[in-house]
């Protein structure tokens, strides 16, 4: 019987998730409050609780994941 581990999502500030994806504060920021502009790259998923923001870890691997260019494309 294989047991199926999952990864709890964790939640990060903006602080966190700009470490995280190795991202600017003010990008994230800017992204948050001025949405798909032109040719901008889109910012993550987030959540707002309140005055609260918060990134889900598996939304920002799988924004990263978006993104992924191969050599040569």
């Amino acid at each position: 019987m294989t047991a199926h581990i999952q990864e709890k999502p964790m939640m990060l500030g903006t602080r966190e998730a700009a470490e995280f994806l190795g991202m600017s504060l003010s990008f994230l920021r800017m992204s948050r409050c001025e949405g798909h502009r032109g040719n901008r790259t889109p910012g993550p998923p987030f959540y707002k609780i309140g005055k609260v923001v918060r990134y889900s870890t598996a939304d920002l691997r799988a924004w990263l994941d978006a993104r992924r260019c191969e050599t040569g494309a």
